[in-house]
C-alpha cells in the first residue's frame, strides 16, 4: 500500500477538476434550453453537439453564446427580484375591511369592556379608533 502524497494530490485534483466539468456541462444544457432566442432545431442541435462532442461542444457553445449566458442569468435574476418585491409589496399591502369588520371588532371590544378586561377611556378610545378607520 505504497500511496505517496503527492499522488493523493493528483487524485484530489483530477477528481475536482471532473466534477467542474460536470458543473460545467451541465450549466451549458441548462443556458441551451433557457434561452428563448434559440429556435426548437437550434437547441437540439446544440444538444446533440454537447452531448456527442462534449468538450468541442461545450467549449464552441462557451465561445460562441458564453457572454449570452451571463446576460440571461442576470435578466433572470432581476426577474426573480422583480416577482419577488411585487410580492412582497403586495402581501404587506393593508386590505379592504369587509363591511362587517366594524362590527365584529366594536363588538370584541364591547365583550372586553363588559369583561372589564378594559377600562371606559380605553373601551371609549379603541371604539373611535375603529370608528374612523
Amino acid at each position: 500500500m505504497d500511496y505517496p502524497l503527492l499522488e493523493v494530490f493528483l487524485t484530489m485534483l483530477w477528481f475536482f477538476l471532473w466534477i467542474m466539468w460536470i458543473m460545467l456541462l451541465v450549466r451549458v444544457v441548462m443556458d441551451i434550453f433557457r434561452d428563448d432566442a434559440l429556435s426548437g432545431w437550434a437547441k437540439a442541435g446544440w444538444t446533440l453537439m454537447v452531448c456527442v462532442l462534449p468538450f468541442l461542444g461545450v467549449f464552441v457553445y462557451l465561445i460562441a453564446r458564453g457572454r449570452g449566458m451571463g446576460e440571461r442569468e442576470l435578466r433572470m435574476a432581476q426577474d426573480r427580484e422583480r416577482a419577488f418585491r411585487s410580492y412582497v409589496q403586495e402581501a404587506a399591502a393593508p386590505r379592504p375591511k369587509a363591511p362587517g369588520a366594524k362590527a365584529d371588532e366594536l363588538g370584541k371590544l364591547a365583550a372586553l369592556h363588559d369583561k372589564g378586561d378594559i377600562t371606559d377611556a380605553e373601551y371609549e378610545h379603541a371604539k373611535s379608533k375603529v370608528l374612523t378607520a
